[in-house]
């Protein structure tokens, strides 16, 4: 059964699941689950498990479900995770994607092996967690345990703090260098994925991106102390995207002596996270990376420069993030060292010699995605609308946490040279 929900906290198309999924469904991936054959579901609870503007690739319901085996009665709280079911522009720009298959690919393959390494190595770092179901067909679908009942949670009224920024960047350098390993010994092994962001066929052209320069020369036409800026933007907002794909997809189709490439995350934000604290003393105990859909094998600037503009608030991005930028590459040369890494080892004046000769992916992340960040922070304006309604996407360029963010990164883009032989 469903249960009753208010509507205007989710996404519209998570209030009401599918009807395929229902009791005999999850009946089914609990038998494989647990090698169980009697095993039968006595009830079921379905709900939304996330709240609007948690992510917008995919649907997803909690069902906690109660069940019945030779040994007893359970209980057990799950993540069902699918593609979007209802017309609209999620389903027409995610349906032909190949998201589900990479996250299927990065639970069953490629993270169980990044953890094999570090497990080798003495490291026990967490990377995942199991999932216990997933199909292509007739539905694309994965399952896992929920991690709520489990003392873990998704920030959302708050950037993360000082303290969930440097864990969040420890679990990131271990998953990375422990990758950096798989692609210098077994390069073949990760080969599948090869679809990040620009591995959704309806993405370039999705509004979301073509109307972002667009929206920000129109913001910078109306605000005097930035208008200065308008003709370097109006200089690249016809070809940067294409540079920006170049250097997604140099890996595969040039890729460059002295550049760090690791397997992505790919959308390293904190709406990707979930963070658990002791309930006895309040201390950190543990962050857990979620949502793989469109990790890639690819520079490692792509984690890296998504972060400071995705995860980061205003206060920390001001330097390009450094703090924890430089915390991050201490934390993956150790891991390195520790594996047994046998490649070129990364140099810090390399990590942030790539990160600034990527100027076209911070100029997209700040003219298209940052403004979103802006609304979602204040909760200005739902995503449905930013994705869908020109007006009010152009009404988040002019927010006051919007302004002050690009007030402070243009100066800083400038003093970087980002500006010149544009």
């Amino acid at each position: 059964m469903t249960e009753n929900v208010d509507s205007t906290q989710f996404n519209a198309d998570e209030v009401d699941p599918p009807a395929w999924l229902n009791a005999e469904f999850i009946e089914g991936a609990l038998r494989a689950y647990e090698k169980d054959p009697e095993l039968h579901v006595t009830d079921l609870k379905i709900s939304p498990a996330t709240l609007q503007g948690d992510h917008y690739a995919s649907i997803m319901f909690r069902a906690v479900s109660q069940y019945s085996t030779a040994k007893g009665n359970f209980s057990k709280a799950l993540i069902v995770k699918t593609m979007p079911e209802q017309e609209g522009h999620k389903k027409d720009m995610l349906s032909n994607s190949p998201i589900f298959k990479t996250e299927i690919l990065m639970y069953s393959k490629a993270l169980p092996e990044l953890e094999r390494i570090l497990r080798e190595a003495g490291d026990t770092t967490k990377l995942y967690v199991p999932c216990i179901y997933h199909s292509l067909d007739p539905h694309q679908v994965m399952i896992f345990e929920d991690l709520v009942p489990q003392g873990y949670t998704v920030i959302r009224d708050r950037f993360v703090n000082k303290e969930e920024l440097k864990n969040a960047y420890f679990k990131l350098a271990k998953w990375h260098a422990a990758s950096m390993k798989v692609l210098n010994e077994q390069p073949d092994f990760l080969k599948e994925f090869k679809y990040g962001m620009w591995g959704m066929p309806a993405f370039l052209n999705d509004p979301m991106v073509t109307t972002g320069v667009p929206c920000f020369l129109e913001m910078l036409d109306k605000v005097p102390e930035l208008t200065k800026y308008k003709p370097y933007f109006e200089k690249v907002k016809d070809n940067y995207i294409q540079r920006m794909s170049v250097v997604m997809e140099e890996y595969r189709t040039n890729p460059k002596p002295n550049r760090y490439y690791v397997l992505c995350h790919g959308d390293f934000h904190g709406r990707n996270m979930m963070f658990r604290y002791s309930k006895e003393t309040g201390s950190f105990e543990d962050v857990m990376l979620v949502d793989f859909q469109i990790s890639n094998v690819c520079p490692i600037t792509i984690d890296l420069i998504y972060s400071i503009f995705m995860l980061m608030d205003t206060e920390d991005r001001w330097d390009l993030g450094k703090e924890y930028i430089d915390y991050y590459f201490s934390v993956l040369v150790e891991t390195l060292k520790k594996i047994g890494f046998k490649g070129e080892m990364p140099t810090q004046t390399g990590i942030w010699e790539h990160i600034h000769g990527h100027k076209d992916y911070e100029f997209f992340l700040m003219t298209s995605l940052l403004p979103l960040v802006a609304a979602m922070k204040t909760n200005t304006f739902k995503m449905v609308d930013l994705f869908l309604d020109p007006q009010i996407k152009q009404q988040a360029y002019f927010l006051d946490e919007y302004l002050a963010d690009v007030k402070m990164l243009l100066p800083k883009f400038e003093e970087l040279g980002y500006f010149k032989d544009l």
